[in-house]
C-alpha cells in the first residue's frame, strides 16, 4: 500500500482514538499496535511487550521523576514565595516595574523546576494575587506569566530535554547546557518587551513602591539564597562532572528536602502531595513515553520514516527551507498535543531527515524546544494556557490573546539561534574541551 496512504490512515487512526477521550500514551499505543498488525509481518503483541519494557526500565530516564518531584517539592513549600521578596525590590527601576517578577521568577524557577506547567503554576501563584492586589492590567500580567512559565522548558534542568536526548541520543549534560543562552536569550526578549508595552502605556503602570537603599535591597535579596544554591547544586555537579543528570536530579530531591525542612515549611503533609503529585505526573509521562517508544519502533517496520526521508530529501529543500518546515509542523501539531508527545511521537521519524540534511543533532535539540515552547501556549492544547485558565477562570481564546505578543517574541528568539547557530553550541563546546 501506498506509504502517504498508510501515513494518512494512522494520523487519522491517532486522532480519532485521541477524540474519543482515551489517554494519549493509550493512543499512540493503539496506533502503534494497529499498524503492525495490518502492515508489518512481525507480530504485534511480542514487539509491544518488548519495547515498552525498554523504554519503562531505560537507566537514562530515573532523572524524570526526581526533577519532577524536586519541583513539586518547591511548589508545595515556602522556597517559591521567598522568590518573589527577594526579586521585587531590584525590579522597581525597570519600565514596568514588577510585571518583570513573571520574567525573573520563571527564569530562576525554572533552573530547578525542568517542567513548563510546574513553573507557570508556581510563579503564578506567587505573582498574580500580589500584581492584581497592586493594579497592574490582568492581561500584561497574565500574558507575560503564560509566556516567561514555558522557561521551564529551556532552562536547564529540562523533562523535555531529558526526552529528547533519550529519543536522538544526545548527551543530556551537553543538552542542558546548550540551553542555559538561548534560555537568557528568551528572558531578555520578555523582558524587553515589558520595557516596550510600559513606555507605549505609561498610565497603566502603577507608581513604584517605597524606594529602598541599597543595603536594604540586598537584605531582601537573602530571600534567593537557598533557591540559589540549589541550582549550583544541581547544574554544578553536572558541570564539574561529578554527577551525571539522574545522580544531579537526586541531589536535587535531597537538597529541596533539607532547604525547605530548614525553613520549617516542610512537614508530613507536604512531604506527602509532593511524592504523590510528582508520581502522577510522571506516571502520565511514562505512559506517553511507553507508547511513543512502541510507535517508533512501529514506524520503523512499516517503513515510513525511510520514506519520509526519501521523500523529503527529493524535495531540494535547503537547510533553512526544512526548519521552517519542521517549525510550522510542529506549531500546527502543538495546537493538538501536548510537548513531550509532539518531541517522542516525531524524533524517530525526523531524527534522520535532519541528520541527512547536515544539522547538528544538538543544536536541533534546542531549536525543537524553543518550538515546543510555543506549542505551550497554542490553543486548544497549550498546557500553560490551561494551567492560567485554572488559576484565573479566564477563557482559553482570552489568555491566548494577550499571550500573542510572546509567541512572536519565540520566534524571533527562533530566528536569532537560526542565524547565530554558536547561541546554543557555544557553551557545550566548552564542557567539551574542558
Amino acid at each position: 500500500m501506498n506509504e502517504v496512504v498508510v501515513t494518512l490512515l494512522l494520523i487519522a487512526a491517532l486522532f480519532a482514538i485521541l477524540a474519543s477521550g482515551v489517554w494519549i500514551g493509550l493512543a499512540l499505543a493503539g496506533v502503534a499496535w494497529i499498524g503492525m498488525q495490518l502492515f508489518a509481518a512481525r507480530p504485534a503483541g511480542d514487539a509491544m511487550a518488548v519495547t515498552i519494557w525498554g523504554a519503562a526500565s531505560s537507566w537514562t530516564l530515573t532523572a524524570l521523576p526526581l526533577f519532577v518531584w524536586m519541583g513539586e517539592i518547591l511548589f508545595r513549600t515556602r522556597l517559591s514565595t521567598d522568590m518573589f521578596r527577594g526579586l521585587a525590590p531590584w525590579m522597581q527601576l525597570l519600565p514596568g516595574r514588577l510585571l518583570h517578577t513573571n520574567v525573573a521568577g520563571c527564569t530562576i524557577f525554572a533552573a530547578v523546576s525542568g517542567s513548563s506547567a510546574a513553573t507557570c503554576a508556581t510563579i503564578g501563584k506567587m505573582t498574580l494575587p500580589e500584581l492584581k492586589r497592586r493594579g497592574y492590567p490582568d492581561d500584561i500580567v497574565i500574558g507575560s506569566l503564560a509566556g516567561a512559565g514555558t522557561l521551564g522548558l529551556l532552562i536547564p534542568p529540562s523533562i523535555i530535554m531529558i526526552v529528547y536526548g533519550v529519543a536522538a541520543e544526545v548527551s543530556i549534560a551537553q543538552l542542558f547546557m546548550a540551553g542555559v543562552l538561548p534560555g537568557v536569550l528568551l528572558a531578555s526578549l520578555f523582558s524587553g518587551y515589558l520595557i516596550f508595552w510600559a513606555l507605549r502605556h505609561p498610565t497603566l503602570v502603577p507608581p513604584a513602591d517605597a524606594t529602598l537603599s541599597l543595603a536594604q535591597k540586598v537584605r531582601e535579596s537573602r530571600h534567593l539564597i537557598p533557591v540559589l544554591l540549589l541550582i549550583v547544586a544541581v547544574l554544578g555537579s553536572i558541570y564539574a562532572g561529578i554527577a551525571t543528570a539522574t545522580e544531579a536530579a537526586a541531589v536535587g530531591v535531597v537538597g529541596a528536602l533539607v532547604l525547605s525542612a530548614a525553613q520549617g515549611s516542610l512537614n508530613w503533609q507536604t512531604f506527602r502531595d509532593s511524592l504523590l503529585g510528582g508520581t502522577r505526573l510522571y506516571c502520565m509521562i511514562a505512559l506517553i513515553l511507553a507508547g511513543a517508544a512502541f510507535l517508533t519502533l512501529s514506524m520503523g517496520y512499516i517503513g515510513l520514516p525511510r520514506h519520509l526521508a526519501e521523500w523529503i530529501a527529493t524535495l531540494g529543500l535547503s537547510q533553512w527551507q526544512l526548519l521552517l518546515a519542521l517549525a510550522l509542523f510542529y506549531i500546527v501539531l502543538g495546537c493538538f498535543l501536548d510537548g513531550i508527545s509532539m518531541v517522542v511521537l516525531t524524533i524517530g521519524v525526523v531524527m534522520p531527515t535532519v541528520v541527512k540534511a547536515g544539522i547538528d543533532p544538538l543544536w536541533f535539540g534546542i531549536f525543537v524546544v524553543l518550538v515546543v515552547e510555543m506549542a505551550q501556549i497554542t490553543p486548544p492544547v497549550g498546557f500553560n494556557l490551561f494551567v492560567l485558565q485554572g488559576m484565573t477562570g479566564r477563557e482559553i481564546g482570552w489568555i491566548a490573546r494577550v499571550t500573542l505578543p510572546f509567541f512572536f517574541c519565540m520566534a524571533a528568539a527562533i530566528v536569532l539561534v537560526t542565524l547565530f547557530p554558536s547561541i546554543i553550541t557555544a557553551l557545550p563546546k566548552l564542557l567539551v574541551r574542558a
